[in-house]
C-alpha cells in the first residue's frame, strides 16, 4: 500500500508513506508506486498514530443505572452500586458489554486499551471473561489487563491470596486502592504487598492512587519511593493522583522531585475526574483533577485514560478520546495553540509509554504500519472541528473507512 501526500504528525511537508507486510517501509516524498500497490490519494490529510485509553474499566462497562443510578455523583456510591452488581455478573454478560465498547472505541480511532478489572470476586468472573476477550479482539485492539482489588487488598477477605491468584491467571499488570483501604496503614502495606507481587510475576504496576479530594492523603509518595528503590520505576503507574490537586505548592514542590527520580507513569480521567471530583467541597469547589501541566513540565509522563463508559461512576461516554482530550485541555488550562496542536500525544505516545509499548509505536520506517488519517492539515483542527477519522489503520490492514458527511444549509441574510 501507498499513501500519498500526508502530513505526518503536523509536519508542515507533505509525503508519502509506503506500507509492505504490515509494516512502514518508506516515509518520502514523491514516492512513485508499484505495479499492483494498492494507492490511497490522501493529500493535504493528517496522519497521526492511534489512540490509547491508557485507563478504563470494561468490566463495569454500560451498566449504568443498575441496579440503581449513582444520583450522588460520588466515588464511594459508585463502589458501593458496583459491589451490588457485580453479584449477576456472567461471562456473556461481560463479554458482551465489553466488545461493544471496544468496538465503539476502535471506531474512533484506539488501538491500545488498558482495562483494570475487579478482583475482589471470589469467582473471578468478570477477569476470565476479559481474559478471553483479550484474545478475541487482538486483530483490532491489543488489550491489557490490570488485576484490580476494587474494595481493597488488606481490607477486603483474602484480598491477597486473591491479587496472587489473579497474577498467575495472567494479567498484565498488577493494579491498587490504598487510599480505598480502612486505614493509612493498610494503604502503605498494600503498596508494599503489590509491588513485591509484580516483581515476583514479573508484571507491570498501575495503582488508583490517592483518587481523593483528601489533601492528607499521601500515597503516591509510597508508590514512588517504591519504585525508585524497587527500580521499577517506567514500569510503575499511578493512576488518578487527584489528591495533588489539593496539596500545598510546598509539598507539591517537593514531591515533584521524587516523581522524576523515580519516574513513573502518571494517569488522568478528565471526564470521571472532573465529575468525581470536589463532591464534598461547596466553594471554593475544586475540579478534582491532577497537576497535569506541572507534572509534563517536570519531565513526568502523563496520559489520558476515559476510564468509565455508562457507568456507576459516569453515567456517559463513547470510547472516544477525543472527548476525553478536550475536557482535559480546559480543566488544565493547557489552551495554547502549541499545547492543543501537540496534545494528541496526551491519548498517543504517552499512553504507549505508560503501557510500554512504545518500542512497536510510531510513524516511523521499520515500525508496524498501524495509524490514523484525519480529514485535516493538523491536529489543531482536528480536535477543534472534530474533523472525520477517515482510516483506522492498523499493520496494514483498514479498520475504518469514513468519508466526510454531507449537508446542505439555506441560510439568508436579511
Amino acid at each position: 500500500m501507498l499513501i500519498k501526500q500526508v502530513y505526518i504528525e503536523n509536519d508542515q511537508e507533505q509525503k508519502d508513506i509506503r506500507i509492505q507486510d504490515g509494516t512502514i517501509t518508506q516515509i518520502d516524498q514523491g514516492l512513485e508506486p508499484k505495479p499492483g500497490e494498492e494507492v490511497l490519494e490522501l493529500t493535504g490529510k493528517l496522519v497521526i498514530p492511534p489512540f490509547v485509553d491508557s485507563h478504563v474499566h470494561l468490566d463495569s462497562t454500560l451498566t449504568a443505572g443498575q441496579p440503581e443510578w449513582n444520583e450522588s455523583g460520588t466515588l464511594f456510591d459508585g463502589i458501593r452500586i458496583w459491589s451490588d452488581r457485580k453479584q449477576t455478573l456472567s461471562t456473556a454478560d461481560v463479554k458482551t458489554r465489553a466488545i461493544q465498547t471496544l468496538k465503539k472505541q476502535a471506531q474512533h480511532g484506539i488501538q491500545y486499551v488498558r482495562s483494570h478489572v475487579d478482583t475482589t470476586d471470589p469467582s473471578f468472573t468478570a477477569l476470565q471473561a476479559l481474559l478471553e476477550v483479550r484474545d478475541e479482539v487482538a486483530d483490532f485492539i491489543d488489550l491489557q489487563l490490570v488485576a484490580f482489588p476494587q474494595e481493597g487488598i488488606l481490607s477486603f477477605p483474602k484480598g491477597k491470596e486473591l491479587m496472587e491468584e489473579a497474577a498467575k491467571m495472567g494479567v498484565d499488570a498488577i493494579g491498587g486502592i490504598p487510599h480505598y483501604e480502612f486505614n493509612r496503614f493498610y494503604g502503605r502495606d498494600s503498596l508494599i504487598f503489590l509491588m513485591d507481587l509484580a516483581q515476583r510475576y514479573d508484571k507491570l504496576v498501575d495503582v488508583h492512587c490517592d483518587e481523593i479530594d483528601d489533601p492528607n492523603a499521601r500515597n503516591l509518595e509510597v508508590l514512588a519511593t517504591l519504585a525508585y528503590e524497587s527500580g521499577l520505576k517506567e514500569r510503575v503507574t499511578a493512576s488518578h493522583t487527584v489528591s495533588l490537586a489539593a496539596v500545598s505548592d510546598a509539598y507539591a514542590y517537593n514531591l515533584m522531585r521524587l516523581l522524576e527520580m523515580a519516574k513513573i507513569n502518571m494517569v488522568a480521567n478528565p471526564l470521571v475526574n472532573m465529575h468525581l471530583g470536589g463532591r464534598f467541597d461547596t466553594y471554593p469547589k475544586r475540579r478534582g483533577l491532577t497537576r497535569v501541566k506541572e507534572l509534563l513540565e517536570h519531565h513526568i509522563n502523563v496520559s489520558f485514560g476515559e476510564d468509565d463508559v455508562k457507568d456507576p461512576w459516569y453515567p456517559m461516554g463513547d470510547g472516544n478520546m477525543l472527548d476525553v482530550l478536550y475536557v482535559g485541555l480546559l480543566a488544565t488550562g493547557m489552551m495554547g495553540y502549541h499545547d492543543i496542536l501537540e496534545s494528541y500525544q496526551l491519548i498517543g505516545r504517552n499512553g504507549a509509554k505508560t503501557l510500554h509499548v512504545a518500542d512497536e509505536y510510531g510513524i516511523e520506517v521499520g515500525k508496524p504500519a498501524s495509524f490514523l488519517v484525519y480529514d485535516a492539515q493538523n491536529f489543531y483542527d482536528v480536535l477543534n472541528e472534530r474533523a472525520t477519522l477517515l482510516y483506522s489503520i492498523r499493520k496494514g490492514h483498514i479498520l475504518v473507512k469514513n468519508r466526510p458527511a454531507k449537508g446542505e444549509t439555506f441560510l439568508t441574510l436579511r
